[in-house]
């Protein structure tokens, strides 16, 4: 009889760990799904407003320096050529 009540307890047990191991599950897969949603909300959101990305700064940024700095060689080598001329 003991036996008996043990495995009934046992499964009981079991039971509810399946049964928590499966809430933990779809409480993971909603958090998931909740957190996907957020993420192309706030990228919709973002692309509404016409605003750009790192990358993209960055790019431009880059492409700015090195059109600073190669106007600045040209003016060296005007000023140079000038001051060769006269």
């Amino acid at each position: 009889m003991a036996e008996r009540a043990m495995q009934t307890r046992n499964k009981v047990l079991d039971d509810l760990s399946q049964l928590m191991t499966n809430a933990m599950g779809v409480a993971q897969g909603a958090r998931t799904e909740a957190e996907t949603a957020f993420n192309s909300m706030i990228d919709r959101w973002l692309a509404d407003r016409d605003l750009v990305t790192r990358e993209e700064f960055d790019a431009v940024r880059a492409m700015a320096q090195k059109a600073r700095e190669e106007n600045e060689a040209l003016k060296a080598r005007i000023d140079a050529l000038e001051a060769k001329a006269k």
